[in-house]
């Protein structure tokens, strides 16, 4: 009985980027031909049909036989198998890791088990992005976050460091790990509107200037874990609303601050003590484990939502919560200036960035 093989020798391994990225999108060895034909490989290329799906399939199975180096990148430069340039590797590990933000959204602060897994048939459909791809992406975010979560030191050099990552691409697995660990709430009707890259911005402004990172580059669970003497000491600025005299004061800095420079004067007059007491509400729910996890639904249905109906533009919003901020510094009787300042500096870069008019 006789057998045809087609054997491929190399020196040194051969890596189309554009099979890879076929690879990586969970097409099948025969989907992944009919796209280079119909992309017209084989006129560029004057190859026979026969060569061009010989070399698509080869190339699969050495990305298959890769996959296992690419699951502890720090590997890839001391394997065996595979002589592969070390530019070469960098390019396998860094869009083996790359992610469809469409898929992000849909599993940002849910919790990465099994349980989540079990609805990737749902997101699939969803979003367009083949089972196998979302497999691969959801396998990455819980690889990364399994390895960096209880790590000493900032987020991104762990991620870097224990993945070769680029600094962008780490920067966006921080987030994902950041919102798995807190386990925001983003599922909710208000918040189905906002993108991935909406709620990584805020990821950002929270780790930068809210977590035990902000304050000591050094300690544990630097950047997933809220500074808890922050959220303590923000109980003090409740004064702002409850003392009647302090909120009347403050509303009338804003207010004298304002006039003219906006086009929502009325508006924000009329309704500065209910937005000034959601802002405030919402700070006071941080030292709860459960309410945290409101803290972007708080946002939109508290304070944003009441700014779009008033027809609020950004430059409103900004230049409100600039004054705002900087009004309390002129109130004798308040005396949390700094956690002051800290706290209104994220909800500012939240809000703005969120508020889509």
């Amino acid at each position: 009985m006789s057998m045809d093989l087609d054997v491929f020798v190399r020196n040194s391994t051969v890596l189309d980027h554009e099979v890879y990225q076929l690879w990586l999108k969970g097409h099948t060895g025969f989907d992944a031909v009919r796209m280079r034909v119909e992309g017209g490989v084989l006129m560029r290329c004057e190859a026979s049909g026969e060569v061009l799906y010989s070399d698509t399939m080869d190339q699969f199975r050495t990305f298959q036989m890769c996959e296992r180096f690419l699951h502890c990148p720090t590997t890839m430069a001391h394997q065996l198998l595979f002589q592969i340039t070390s530019e070469h590797q960098s390019m396998l590990i860094e869009r083996y890791y790359e992610f469809d933000y469409t898929f992000a959204r849909e599993v940002l602060g849910k919790k990465l088990s099994k349980g989540t897994k079990k609805d990737l048939d749902d997101i699939s459909t969803k979003t367009g992005i083949t089972l196998k791809s979302c497999r691969r992406q959801f396998d990455n975010f819980k690889r990364v976050f399994k390895t960096v979560e209880e790590l000493k030191g900032p987020l991104v050099e762990n991620i870097q460091r224990h993945f070769l990552l680029s600094d962008n691409l780490a920067r966006d697995y921080a987030a994902v790990v950041f919102f798995a660990h807190m386990r925001f709430d983003t599922g909710k009707k208000k918040l189905q509107h906002l993108s991935y890259q909406d709620f990584a911005i805020c990821a950002w402004h929270l780790i930068n200037y809210w977590t035990v990172g902000a304050v000591d580059s050094m300690m544990e669970d630097i950047d997933v874990e809220l500074e808890k003497e922050f959220l303590q000491e923000l109980k003090d600025v409740k004064i702002l609303v409850t003392e009647k005299d302090m909120l009347e004061q403050h509303k009338n800095l804003v207010c004298a601050a304002l006039r003219g420079k906006i086009t929502v004067m009325n508006e924000m007059e009329a309704n500065f003590k209910n937005l000034s007491r959601a802002l405030i509400h919402i700070s006071s729910k941080l030292t709860h484990s459960k309410d945290v996890r409101d803290f972007f639904y708080d946002l939109v249905e508290k304070f944003i939502e009441p700014c779009r109906s008033d027809r609020w533009t950004v430059g409103d919003l900004r230049l409100f919560l600039t004054h705002y901020t900087n009004a309390a510094h002129c109130i004798g009787a308040f005396r949390s200036q700094h956690i002051w300042d800290r706290y209104m500096g994220v909800i500012k870069s939240c809000i703005v960035k969120l508020y889509h008019d």
